[in-house]
């Protein structure tokens, strides 16, 4: 079982960084582009340790942001997180990602949860075409959610979750300036399931397997006039997790995410003698290689799997991956470790995590850190944090001492 877990990491990453090699013009930008980014940044530092993995991972207070359907399994009756992520911290230091999150069981096979993320962008100084200051504006968006997730078996779990967003880029009334706040409505759905297999020589095991598809919702305008509305990040996730207990004191876990965003990819227009794009007789700009853009959410989703204008090698470039490793000691302290890739033509982000974990009676503490692998990356320096509280029922917690039971 382990080596046909090795070669499953190992074939993984192989065919990944084939995903950079194609024949793409040097210059060809195909990054996808959305709005409210924000709700594609991990905001717990236990998967900003792990490479952003979360969709099979073990469940906590954050399950909202991987996979809601993890908190079925979750082994707590209620709990609540807290983090924060100081963002592009090499270019600013008022960027930054708050957020809080709480869960709670309904029995054994139930739970619901609900979170709210804040976005803020820091100071910023509006002027007008000449240069005249009309005044500074600390934009900000945020979001919030619940869920609700339930066990199907003792092995398997679903969950939906609804969210609305709020983003409000000048947050001033600015007289010439035809702005509003966007809004918008998502929802996820998610599966979870959790085997614990029998294996000669270790004390215990498991294999987990998620999928998540998060933020289905309403595209986004930022005008009070202009019918342009922009796709949000709805963003597919799946992957496994193996983990066990090497003695009753030493754990590990070895996880794999893949993600895609389920956006159209930016098309080639078609451009004349002096660089220009063309306009067809329809009034709209001619497409060279690729789709039209300009579609339905739902379409936009199944599209998203055939539009790319360099066809199948291309599409598999917008697949991210994410592989981390994580080890326990007596479930108290915690070393992690993760590694993210993007192809270079679809943002060309890459860097490796790391990231530590304590845990004390309710208490528990995690802080990630990034190091990117090529120089002036804007990433570069991010330090994270999250504290989470878990509750025990005290009668239930009661029972279990008596009985020498344990989570």
């Amino acid at each position: 079982m382990k080596i046909r877990l090795f070669l499953l990491f190992a074939c993984a990453l192989v065919i990944t960084k084939s995903f950079g090699q194609s024949k793409e013009p040097s210059d060809y930008n195909g990054v996808i582009s959305t709005a409210v980014p924000f709700l594609t940044i991990s905001p717990d530092a236990r998967s900003g340790g792990m490479g952003d993995v979360g969709v099979a991972t073990a469940p906590d207070a954050y399950s909202m942001f991987w996979n809601p359907a993890k908190y079925a399994f979750i082994d707590k009756t209620f709990g609540f997180g807290i983090g924060y992520v100081p963002w592009l911290r090499s270019l600013v230091n008022d960027i930054g990602l708050a957020s809080v999150v709480g869960f709670g069981k309904i029995g054994d096979k139930q739970a619901i949860a609900a979170s709210l993320r804040f976005f803020s962008m820091g100071a910023v100084m509006f002027t007008d075409n000449d240069g005249h200051e009309l005044g500074e504006v600390k934009p900000n968006e945020w979001t919030i959610d619940a869920t609700y997730s339930r066990k199907f078996s003792p092995e398997f779990s679903g969950a939906v979750a609804g969210r609305f967003i709020y983003s409000n880029l000048v947050p001033v009334d600015l007289a010439n300036l035809s702005v509003r706040p966007g809004t918008s409505v998502a929802a996820d759905v998610a599966i979870y399931y959790h085997h614990v297999m029998d294996v000669k020589g270790i004390s215990a095991a498991s294999i987990d397997f998620g999928l998540d598809i998060s933020n289905i919702g309403v595209k986004m305008s930022y005008s009070s006039t202009s019918i342009v509305r922009d796709f949000i990040p709805t963003t597919l996730r799946l992957g496994p997790s193996f983990s066990m207990d090497i003695d009753d004191y030493n754990r590990i876990s070895l996880s794999l995410d893949l993600s895609k965003l389920l956006v159209p990819t930016p098309p080639i227009y078609a451009k004349d003698s002096n660089n220009n794009i063309i306009i067809g007789t329809d009034g709209k700009k001619v497409i060279e290689k690729g789709m039209d853009p300009d579609v339905s959410v739902v379409k936009g989703m199944i599209q998203s799997f055939y539009d790319a204008p360099y066809g199948f090698r291309e599409e598999l470039q917008e697949i991210n991956l994410s592989v981390a490793a994580e080890y326990w000691y007596n479930k108290l302290f915690s070393v992690r470790a993760g590694y993210f890739y993007e192809s270079k033509y679809k943002g060309d982000r890459q860097f490796f995590t790391v990231g530590a974990g304590l845990r004390y009676n309710v208490f528990g503490l995690d802080f990630s850190y990034l190091v990117p692998i090529k120089s002036n990356n804007p990433l570069q320096h991010t330090l994270q944090f999250t504290l989470l509280f878990n509750f025990d029922n005290t009668k239930k917690a009661t029972t279990e001492k008596e009985t020498g039971g344990t989570n």
